[in-house]
């Protein structure tokens, strides 16, 4: 029997979990250290996986399957294809620089106080949230993503009410009274899309008498599994409903900008570059392969949804005050492109949508984590607190600055590779929505340009004259994600290597082929 690679790479996080919620409390700094070595040990298990993969193999590779809850079909089955691959590859790289990034954010809030956060808790949880999200990418039996799909609710709900940014203008009693809401609203909003997805998921045992997401596939493809035009889209909806509170999409996704406010930034960037990417993953391993004709039946109007979410998220982003608010509104907008390019149901958008969900996660944590070290010395969210910072704190300003360009898809950076592949995957089939669609990218140079703009040129304000710039530690944190937006923004074939082959197959479920140009070349 050979090594059950994929369930070591989930379970190590979630021992690792237990381990740094023993340690006891007097030794917060040795809770820090061990989670922060499972989270690297976890890295190099996923660069096996990585390694290991063959894009031109099997469609699903390193499979694992063992009999669980035999009467009602259920299996512990695991296996990753191109494009689940990278994405888990994604989260275990983003761990170690979270847990580094918030070496501090749970420690005790006054020396000698009773008001006390408990350090090993917080680091515990993050270690748990991505023992789940790893499974999720890995699962291929529908009832075991389910499980993982709605369990890391319970660590994220405790990450954002229990350990929230001690930067608030209103006082604790204000701050915490606002942790709860945004805490509670994330779990009610995710839960009750959870719940519809489980009536779906019972729906679909009723139908196909198991949850193998293979075999299912399998019996649709041979014929020998029937579904109703109309059974199928209610099942659909049902997935996709749950999916798309989880990415979010508008009108969707009220509750991410109250959810990224009121946590620090490392929870912030644990929320959208790591925990939000299963929900459009899952759009793309569930929706499309599970109910082809459905999807192509809600395309219009998800493309719709899609493209209000991109202007909409950027239009607000414009207007915002608080800069997590800003980040988050950006990352609704981003996410609008992701749904764009999956359901344009073209190879080149569908390449582009998982391209960009690895280049936003990268691209979010490098702007989002300096902003975090850039609210920890000031005290404050409010961007008109700010001015002058890149006189005094260059560095900062400077890693600033890339974070920025890359979440206006500058060229040369990584994330402007994946939204022209949306785009233009978007463009061969539906000219106006993409057409429509690049307004985003004009709203994104405005909102980060004045984002720049305000806080870190001009007069020097007096409240950060003695700013200091990034120290050693936060220095490790952003330099190699900056590094891997230069690379993947010069060089994206890695990924687009391993990500094109799984495309090529989701295509094929949906019986889609990219369309031909109108106009053939001059010969």
């Amino acid at each position: 029997m050979s090594f059950p690679l994929l369930t070591a790479t989930a379970a190590l996080p979630a021992v690792g979990a237990v381990a740094t919620a023993a340690v006891p409390a007097a030794r917060r700094t040795a809770a820090k250290w061990l989670a922060l070595l499972v989270s690297l040990a976890t890295l190099v298990l996923a660069i096996v996986v990585l390694v290991r993969f063959d894009p031109d193999g099997a469609r699903y590779q390193l499979t694992e399957s063992h009999a669980w809850i035999a009467d009602f079909g259920v299996r512990y089955e695991l296996g990753v294809d191109g494009i689940a691959v990278v994405l888990l590859a994604l989260t275990a790289l983003l761990i170690p620089f979270i847990i580094l990034a918030g070496w501090h954010d749970a420690d005790p809030l006054e020396t000698g106080s009773k008001r006390w956060r408990p350090t090993q808790g917080f680091f515990a949880l993050i270690l748990a949230v991505e023992a789940m999200v790893i499974i999720s990418f890995e699962a291929t039996d529908v009832f075991l993503f389910y499980i993982f799909f709605e369990a890391m609710l319970i660590p994220m709900y405790f990450l954002i009410g229990g350990f929230g940014d001690r930067a608030h203008e209103h006082g604790e009693e204000t701050a915490s009274t606002q942790r709860s809401y945004a805490a509670v609203k994330f779990l009610l909003y995710n839960l009750v899309g959870g719940l519809i997805m489980l009536a779906a998921v019972i729906g679909l045992y009723v139908v196909a008498g198991n949850f193998s997401l293979a075999e299912i596939a399998q019996a649709r493809a041979n014929g020998t599994l029937h579904m109703a035009t109309s059974t199928e889209r209610w099942l659909f909806l049902g997935f996709f409903f749950a999916f798309a509170v989880k990415a979010p999409l508008w009108p969707l996704h009220t509750w991410l900008p109250n959810a990224m406010q009121e946590s620090t930034a490392p929870v912030a960037v644990l929320i959208t570059a790591v925990v939000d990417k299963v929900g459009t993953f899952a759009m793309l391993r569930f929706c499309l392969q599970l109910f082809p004709e459905a999807s192509k039946w809600a395309t219009p109007v998800i493309l719709v949804l899609a493209l209000i979410s991109i202007i909409y998220g950027a239009l607000l982003a414009v207007g915002q005050r608080d800069i997590k608010r800003l980040v988050a509104y950006a990352s609704i907008s981003h996410f609008g492109f992701i749904i764009l390019g999956i359901f344009a149901m073209t190879s080149q958008g569908q390449s582009g949508a998982t391209l960009y969900m690895v280049n936003h996660g990268i691209s979010t944590a490098a702007l989002m984590l300096v902003a975090g070290f850039l609210i920890s010395r000031r005290g404050s969210r409010l961007i008109a607190d700010y001015g002058g910072v890149q006189k005094v704190a260059p560095v900062l300003a400077g890693t600033f600055l890339i974070g920025g360009l890359a979440t206006l898809s500058l060229p040369g950076l990584a994330p402007f590779v994946s939204e022209f592949l949306v785009l233009v995957g978007t463009f061969t089939r539906y000219p106006a929505i993409g057409i429509i669609a690049t307004f985003g990218i004009v709203l994104a140079a405005l909102y980060t340009l004045v984002l720049y703009q305000r806080t870190m040129t001009g007069p020097v304000k007096p409240e950060v004259s003695a700013m200091p710039d990034l120290k050693a530690r936060e220095l490790v944190v952003v330099a190699p994600l900056i590094v891997l937006l230069i690379f993947l923004g010069v060089y994206p074939k890695p990924v687009t290597d391993i990500v094109n082959p799984a495309v090529k197959q989701t295509m094929s479920d949906v019986h889609k082929t990219d369309p031909k140009p109108e106009v053939e070349a001059a010969k």
